[in-house]
């Protein structure tokens, strides 16, 4: 029966491998489509007008689908500094598309006008990661409206420029260098990357301009300087969740690591995770590099079985999902499956689908395992749907910068405001404080793929009691 079951795994490896190479994974590895958990919108992942490496406030759409013809009126009315012609265009647009977070900074900035106000940056993933950039900008979006709506920060009211990052170190530092530049920003809410935030620290570091990184999770960012802070809790709380849950709660020791070398989050989180499970008893049995050129998944997993891993862990980076995604498959469910945050998306569930059954995965904050239930109804309200940890991340960025301008609204005084050892604000995922380091001391959340409906795809991530 065991060499049936092999068999049959080698076999499925073939046929992917042929369809790979024969282009049979085109609709997964590079036209899929997705869907943002409760956005009730779906997308196709291409490329953005490359103008969409330039900060707009609203005279540029930058994300490139399903755009309204009153956005794209809206943004030429911004152009012409018409304002009450955009505020009246982008409401519109939204009554059409509420879900749509670029529509709501720039109908917010548009109320502004050309009156002052207090200016951040978000750099977003808008050109590689559409559907997490959205998810991003959701929550800097409902923060900028609450605090405006509740009159502003010290009775001025808070702009949000949108840049694209494209997720590449390189761009990314030309990005910072014009934020740094234009006096009039304050702060800045990024990068989305690990690799992209350490890329742009030195930048930041030296025009002393605060960076809050709302996504980027390895231990090298705690060393990137004092300007340098995230409100998502590092590698270090992931890897003692993950840990804890093989060791205690599956009652497993052997584990098979799957990894990016070429990835800074990748590389930390298979670190930390492999400190805490050896130094608790546990053992890294094998080691599957995705960036290695001669992965074979179907080899992969047979080595892993041959080296008597009891489960898979999941420690790669969203660039090579895809290639992870086709392990899940071929593992049949036969083996368990834990994984960092970068699992946390639709394309798990609509991927994976019943062979993701049973994943559990960690991340920093899930609306069912809230505690602060009053953000999570805002978010219903406004979006029309549930939001992810990502969103609650970039609202409490966004909350930890507005807290620091209201103490002292300029570059140098929100950094002192920020790492004052009294400094503490309410987000999303309950109380915002900052170590030294700049990182957040926070828990981090388990949840499971199980059956559901919350998706459209059938299967839901539900937070482990």
């Amino acid at each position: 029966m065991n060499q049936k079951k092999e068999n049959v795994v080698l076999l499925l490896s073939l046929l992917i491998t042929a369809g790979i190479i024969a282009g049979g994974l085109w609709w997964l590895l590079g036209n899929k489509r997705t869907f943002n958990l409760g956005d009730g919108d779906r997308t196709e992942n291409v490329s953005p007008d490359k103008s969409g490496s330039q900060p707009s406030e609203g005279a540029t759409v930058l994300f490139p689908q399903n755009i309204t013809p009153e956005k794209q009126n809206a943004a030429a009315a911004i152009a012409n500094q018409n304002y009450p012609e955009a505020e009246s265009l982008l409401t519109q647009s939204l009554s059409k598309r509420r879900n749509d977070p670029e529509a709501l900074v720039y109908l917010n900035n548009a109320r502004i006008g050309a009156n002052q106000a207090h200016t951040i940056a978000v750099a977003l993933p808008i050109g590689t990661e559409l559907t997490t950039a959205r998810e991003i900008l959701r929550g800097v979006a409902q923060a900028q409206s609450e605090i405006n709506q509740q009159g502003g920060i010290n009775n001025l009211p808070l702009k949000v420029i949108i840049v694209n990052d494209d997720n590449n170190p390189q761009v990314a530092q030309q990005v910072a260098q014009s934020l740094v530049r234009d006096q009039s920003i304050l702060g800045v809410v990024g990068h989305f990357s690990s690799g992209v935030t350490l890329a742009t620290a030195p930048i930041y570091e030296q025009n002393q301009l605060v960076a809050i990184s709302p996504t980027s999770t390895s231990l090298a960012i705690s060393n990137a300087g004092k300007y340098i802070f995230r409100t998502v809790p590092s590698d270090r709380f992931t890897s003692s969740a993950l840990s804890r849950y093989f060791l205690e709660r599956l009652n497993l020791t052997k584990a098979a690591v799957v990894f990016n070398s070429q990835s800074a989050y990748s590389r930390s989180l298979k670190e930390t995770f492999t400190t805490d499970l050896v130094s608790n008893g546990g053992e890294i049995v094998t080691e599957i590099n995705l960036a290695d050129n001669n992965f074979n998944p179907a080899q992969a997993l047979k080595n892993t079985k041959t080296q008597g891993a009891e489960a898979i862990v999941f420690l790669n980076d969203s660039t090579t999902i895809d290639k992870a995604y086709l392990l899940t498959q071929l593992n049949q469910r036969q083996l368990p499956l834990l994984a960092g945050d970068s699992f946390y998306k639709p394309q798990t569930l609509e991927v994976g689908g019943e062979q993701a059954v049973g994943l559990v995965v960690g991340v920093p904050w899930h609306a069912l395992g809230s505690n602060n239930r009053e953000f999570s109804q805002a978010a219903r309200r406004l979006w029309g749907g549930d939001v992810n940890w990502r969103t609650a991340m970039a609202y409490d960025a966004i909350q930890a910068l507005a807290a620091g301008l209201a103490l002292e609204p300029n570059r140098q005084g929100v950094q002192e405001a920020l790492s004052q050892s009294g400094f503490q604000v309410e987000g999303a995922s309950g109380k915002i404080k900052f170590l030294q380091s700049g990182d957040r001391n926070a828990p981090v959340q388990l949840v499971e793929v199980k059956p559901g409906n919350s998706s459209s795809y059938g299967y839901d991530f539900v937070p482990l009691k």
